[in-house]
């Protein structure tokens, strides 16, 4: 979770909510989502921002995560969030520079962008850089 004033951003909190992965996965879709709404609640954002879907050459993977995103989605909407949807390409263009950049490309210039911040792992980099990519786009209805 990152602030935007103008062009200025800063770095509010950032983590990764954990789910049992031998729990069902109803049971781990409603941790997420209970998991996400804690974290709006505590830190009641104006907005949300999440990456679009790409079908990788896993069908089972590309399920689950549309199965995330939509516990994500439904947290955010229960919150009255609106949430702007970003293509990968244009997160990565939007935080280095060019919409091929590696994972790792992404997640250090994610550390350029908010010095000193701790970032607690890969998915936690990929979602700031979510962040920092819509606070450079502008809100959208």
């Amino acid at each position: 979770m990152i602030r935007s004033e103008g062009a200025r951003i800063s770095h509010i909190a950032n983590g990764q909510i954990k789910t049992d992965p031998a729990a069902p996965m109803a049971e781990r879709l409603a941790a997420l989502q209970a998991g996400l709404a804690e974290v709006i609640a505590a830190h009641r954002p104006d907005r949300a921002a999440a990456e679009e879907i790409f079908v990788n050459k896993n069908p089972q993977s590309t399920l689950k995560l549309a199965q995330a995103r939509g516990a994500v989605l439904a947290a955010c909407g229960a919150a009255g969030l609106a949430v702007n949807e970003h293509a990968a390409r244009l997160v990565k263009k939007a935080v280095t520079g060019t919409g091929s950049a590696e994972k790792g490309q992404v997640a250090a210039m994610v550390q350029v962008l908010l010095p000193g911040v701790a970032i607690t792992g890969s998915d936690a980099a990929d979602a700031l850089a979510v962040a920092i990519a819509d606070a450079h786009l502008g809100p959208r209805p």
